[in-house]
């Protein structure tokens, strides 16, 4: 008996693994799905859902930790008006996204001072971010005068 694409489906299907590898398992194996299945399980080519949807959650801890990690802070004068994780800076912008752009819009305009602080202590302002675009595009409309 030879080995048909419809084996080698069956098995790619359930061990998500590739035609190369599906075919050589076959071969290993006489052509036995069952056995293909169980050689390529013990050769750890089959992927279980659960590890991989413990790998993915673990994935997204590590990133809502390090967004705990990181602040979102909004200063005038040197005060602190807003300090939060960043993570619930994310959250609030999703829920509330019009109310989150206005807001901003207005800390900019009225001098508040805008900044991300990493864990590390260093600190990304977005304010000189913005007056540097400005100052870029002042430059280039005198240029073009």
């Amino acid at each position: 008996m030879s080995i048909n694409l419809e084996q080698i489906d069956l098995i790619r299907e359930r061990a998500k693994v590739s035609y190369n590898e599906a075919k050589e398992a076959l071969e290993k194996c006489n052509n036995d799905v069952v056995e293909a299945l169980v050689y390529l399980e013990n050769k750890n080519k089959i992927k279980d859902k659960k590890e991989d949807r413990k790998k993915f959650f673990n994935k997204v801890k590590k990133v809502i930790d390090k967004g705990n990690k990181m602040k979102f802070t909004i200063k005038k004068e040197g005060k602190n008006i807003i300090k939060l994780p960043l993570t619930i800076a994310i959250l609030i912008t999703i829920f509330a996204t019009p109310f989150v752009i206005a807001g901003l819009i207005i800390a900019l305009l009225t001098k508040h001072s805008i900044s991300f602080e990493k864990e590390s202590g260093k600190v990304i302002e977005v304010n000189k971010i913005f007056d540097n675009m400005s100052s870029s595009t002042n430059d280039e409309q005198n240029k073009t005068e």
